[in-house]
């Protein structure tokens, strides 16, 4: 298993510019490097694993040291003096709880563990509603209805604790009643304890405080579900009076005794949660629960939150959300003057353990290269450390291979605090809508390998990162003076992160696009720029950046699309800008094949195919790219992925959804296998082997080439497995002689 780990808090440093590394280590000590990454690929049949050695001040011994993930979501409200000194006092939410079975998890909570002081409002240990007491001299009593809550329905709760009566209420409300379901009620019930005791410590939603690490809160007795409408009172509260605080606004009867009233359904797009009671006692949420979510008064009129704000009044928060792994700072790298642009790591080693924490070190202003390789970090983001391995029921049956399962898997796998990516679900079922790179991403690394067997001698079962090291590996190869510039760079400065370059070059699997960076790209492309688009299933998925904390995205995994799980209905919006989610495709004018010429059609991960060439690839607006290339050459029919440059996912040409008219189908790959499946998007009735790859002619990857406005041009392969030909037979090949022919009439400056 894995001894050291570590991650950086950007991705992406000028020359002057810092970045911090933080690192746990199980081992005395480690040494830490800064390499430059060349090739990725370690297998012993591939092309050679290339890095170099780059002398900084940070290149030596460090001392180890361990650091902990604390995992789960939460909100906090710093103590407040009219909490401290509570004697009686009523707590209600409504709440949507989703693991009931689960055992005793917290919904609201003022609890100090040092001295077992407080109170915090529950589900029990049995499922059903119950409140937990603390003397502050060890002693707890914790009550409850003893009906056990139904998961995923909607219950008005509320608690409260009569002092001088030693009595606690309870009120479990269905908000949906069935026959013969009897999951509501309500109970008094009197209690042992002597006095509830009050405390300094913060006051949580869904966990319990535990204690202080430095500048971190550490929670426990995490809730799985959505809250909504959390409430504290000063005093014991009749029926009605629960009843009545259940809207969005404070009777004014009750303004006196309401201590706090949480509104989720403001600052959806912050960390903050907003009191709208006259004490101000607002919060943030820890670890990015999720919000856009339909509150318990959602009517389905609107579906997005922005028109009804007012109904998507829940989060969703998860015992296992994590958003910054919140570690110390081991060392500080200052980015070299005049270190060229490229993709760099910290290269860790402690005994036989080894890690690497990639970035990329862009350009200095105005000594820009007129190549630019797009990083494509986000996309990393949304793979980051997932669990389909062990989470994938149907893997092994859509990829006809087995698994093969490294270290990093086994580890990725026992230690779940280290977060999900957005192919996973949550430990209560519901999908990952968010992923951040403030932790370490163990599948963003070199020599990583993916858990699929190879499909013969010299498959290098790679993705993702490595398959991107390839372009590098091509460029240095043939001598190109090039950049690197990551597409979080892209989304933050638009198209001036762009202007500085003649061509830009894409990834082998650019599959996730913010708005800000897709109008970039497609600007930069009509400006005269000229796009290379290496890859398939490219701008695929719309993303949404965070507003107010860095390095996190989100995606709404909706409508018709490949996705491994589906956003319910109402919550197809992103909650950090208020967008709408799913994929570029379904969102106007703004398909693929408009930007690219090609787009998603068919994936399948058993073995890669050829392109053969079209007689568009005779017209002579593409000399240029066949130079040395005879014209009954298949191109790509090998490779290090699958055994050929046209696999893995595809992406193909169609007028019908933007692809310009002008534009020319330069080669289309064919013979695909029968697990190559035509994307979900296209099926519009499904029956029986008419969407496989011998069976539906939408199965194949295009390569296509066309002009944009202003001199500029769009070459696109649609293949992810296309960058793994490259480097066959030390690219002496048709792949490495078309793609350098397109490159070097990209970069020079005359228009076309």
């Amino acid at each position: 298993m894995l001894k050291i780990t570590g991650y950086s808090d950007r991705v992406s440093a000028r020359p002057g510019e810092k970045i911090k590394f933080m690192v746990n280590c199980e081992l005395d000590s480690y040494r830490a490097d800064i390499v430059k990454l060349i090739c990725g690929d370690s297998s012993p049949n591939g092309p050679k694993y290339k890095e170099k050695l780059i002398r900084t001040p940070v290149n030596k011994r460090y001392k180890g040291r361990a650091q902990r993930i604390y995992a789960g979501s939460y909100a906090i409200v710093k103590s407040n003096p009219s909490l401290e000194r509570l004697k009686n006092f009523t707590v209600q939410a409504k709440v949507w709880p989703t693991t009931p079975e689960r055992g005793q998890q917290v919904i609201l909570g003022k609890w100090s563990p040092r001295n077992q002081s407080g109170f915090a409002l529950v589900v029990a240990e049995d499922g059903s509603l119950g409140l937990m007491l603390g003397s502050g001299r060890g002693k707890t009593e914790t009550v409850s209805l003893g009906k056990a809550m139904l998961s995923r329905h909607w219950y008005m709760v509320a608690a409260s604790w009569d002092a001088a009566k030693r009595e606690v209420r309870l009120y479990q409300e269905p908000l949906h009643n069935y026959f013969g379901v009897k999951h509501g009620g309500s109970v008094v019930k009197k209690v042992k304890i002597a006095k509830v005791a009050t405390n300094k410590s913060p006051f949580t939603m869904a966990a319990l405080f535990s204690s202080k690490s430095g500048e971190r809160t550490i929670c426990s007795s995490f809730y799985n579900g959505k809250i909504d409408s959390p409430r504290v009172c000063d005093r014991v509260l009749s029926p009605a009076e629960i009843e009545s605080l259940k809207g969005n606004a404070i009777p004014s009867a009750l303004a006196s005794s309401v201590l706090a009233a949480w509104d989720f359904s403001r600052d959806i797009t912050s960390i903050k949660i907003s009191d709208i009671s006259s004490r101000q006692m607002d919060g943030e949420i820890v670890n990015l629960p999720a919000r856009g979510m339909k509150g318990a008064n959602w009517t389905g009129v609107e579906m997005s939150w922005r028109h009804a704000a007012e109904e998507y009044g829940a989060i969703h928060f998860h015992d296992d959300d994590l958003y910054d792994a919140g570690w110390e700072v081991d060392f500080e790298l200052t980015v070299p003057k005049g270190l060229k642009s490229g993709i760099y790591a910290a290269r860790l080693r402690a005994g036989d353990a080894e890690e690497y924490i990639p970035f990329a070190v862009r350009p200095e202003r105005g000594k820009e290269a007129r190549i630019a390789f797009i990083l494509p970090t986000i996309h990393y983001m949304a793979y980051a450390n997932e669990h389909l391995a062990f989470n994938g029921p149907i893997a092994e049956i859509l990829t006809g291979q087995v698994s093969v399962l490294h270290d990093t898997h086994m580890f990725l796998n026992k230690h779940r605090e280290y977060g999900a990516s957005l192919y996973d679900t949550h430990s209560d079922g519901s999908g990952v809508c968010y992923s951040s790179r403030l932790r370490p991403i163990l599948n963003m690394r070199p020599k990583y390998q993916t858990q699929w067997s190879c499909f013969g001698e010299k498959d290098t079962n790679l993705r993702e990162f490595n398959l991107d090291l390839y372009f590098i590996d091509w460029m240095e190869r043939f001598g190109f003076d090039y950049d690197v510039v990551t597409d979080e760079d892209i989304h933050y400065e638009g198209i001036s992160a762009l202007e500085p370059h003649n061509v830009i070059i894409t990834g082998s699997h650019p599959e996730y696009y913010s708005k800000q960076m897709r109008d970039a790209v497609f600007d930069f492309t009509h400006q005269g720029g000229r796009l290379m688009y290496l890859g398939g299933n490219g701008f695929y998925w719309r993303v949404a950046l965070h507003q107010e904390i860095p390095g996190v995205i989100e995606v709404r995994r909706c409508e018709a699309a490949i996705k491994t799980w589906g956003a319910d209905t109402g919550e197809y919006y992103h909650s950090f800008t208020g967008e709408h989610g799913g994929l570029w495709r379904h969102q106007g004018e703004t398909e693929p094949q408009r930007l690219a010429g090609v787009g998603f059609t068919s994936e399948g991960f058993d073995i890669s195919s050829y392109y053969r060439q079209t007689n568009d690839a005779r017209n002579p607006r593409v000399a240029f790219m066949f130079k040395g290339i005879s014209n009954d050459e298949l191109i790509g029919d090998f490779g290090f992925h699958g055994g050929g440059a046209a696999g893995n996912e595809l992406d193909r040409a169609d007028l019908a959804l933007g692809t310009p008219p002008h534009a020319l189908v330069v080669a289309t790959s064919e013979n695909h296998t029968d697990l190559y499946m035509v994307v979900n998007e296209e099926i519009l009735v499904n029956f029986p082997g008419g969407t496989s790859g011998p069976n539906n002619p939408l199965v194949r990857a295009d390569m296509v080439f066309f002009e944009t406005p202003n001199g500029g041009a769009v070459f696109s392969t649609g293949s992810i497995a296309y960058g793994a030909s490259l480097p066959w037979n030390d690219y002496n090949n048709n792949v490495a002689k078309l793609t350098t022919n397109v490159l070097r009439r990209f970069a020079n400056p005359k228009p076309f």
